[in-house]
């Protein structure tokens, strides 16, 4: 192992129920109609495939480019004091980067990325920051982790993957990583899918000592 890639949302950053909330009241106000299997749906989505769902399936009576400028916007109101990151996420990063290169793959938009690198002073130590954004498609495909992996020039199958949710888990495994899965305990992973995971911790505190295993 060369390399480990974490992905944000529900990894670094306590913000998948914030997304969630955000989405939600979106669609209620503009008029369109929630369905419970959405939430596991958009996990994972990029920017574009989000905001298209919540058009096309959703029926907000919106352009997927304003309804995805009116939810980022609504994000990063709520991260104007700071993100929501998860105890202990920051030390594991920095405990993590002393071993190797350190990269973050995301399907949240740059600013969002760009805001959690500011504030946990990380900016210098992850060397990329990849949105799904600026790939084909985001997640469960794995485009997001495979384009992290050659813009740090290591092979693929040389990295490791920290993930949380059913189509991040998918995408790294696609991505012929091998996975960490810290599952999210507001939302837990496809059970399916987690038994396919090599390595599954409890808890972030973890991560330093099992991807120190990994790289010897």
């Amino acid at each position: 192992m060369d390399a480990v890639i974490f992905d944000l949302d529900g990894v670094l950053v306590d913000s998948e129920q914030t997304w969630d909330e955000v989405r939600r009241a979106m669609v209620a106000e503009q008029g369109g109609q929630w369905r419970e299997e959405a939430t596991r749906a958009l996990q994972g989505m990029s920017t574009p495939e989000w905001s298209r769902y919540l058009v096309a399936e959703l029926g907000v009576p919106l352009t997927a480019e304003e309804a995805a400028d009116l939810v980022i916007g609504r994000m990063a109101q709520r991260y104007e004091q700071g993100p929501p990151v998860l105890p202990g996420a920051e030390q594991a990063v920095r405990a993590v980067g002393e071993q190797c290169p350190v990269a973050i793959a995301s399907s949240s938009p740059p600013v969002l990325i760009t805001a959690f690198l500011e504030a946990t002073n990380l900016t210098g130590l992850v060397r990329i920051a990849l949105s799904s954004e600026q790939v084909r498609a985001g997640k469960p495909a794995p485009d997001v982790y495979l384009e992290a992996a050659a813009r740090l020039g290591v092979a693929a199958d040389a990295c490791i993957a920290v993930e949380d949710s059913t189509n991040g888990l998918r995408s790294a495994l696609a991505a012929g990583m091998t996975v960490i899965g810290v599952p999210n305990p507001h939302f837990p992973p496809d059970p399916d899918v987690l038994a396919e995971v090599p390595v599954v911790l409890a808890d972030l505190a973890e991560l330093p000592d099992t991807v120190r295993r990994l790289l010897n």
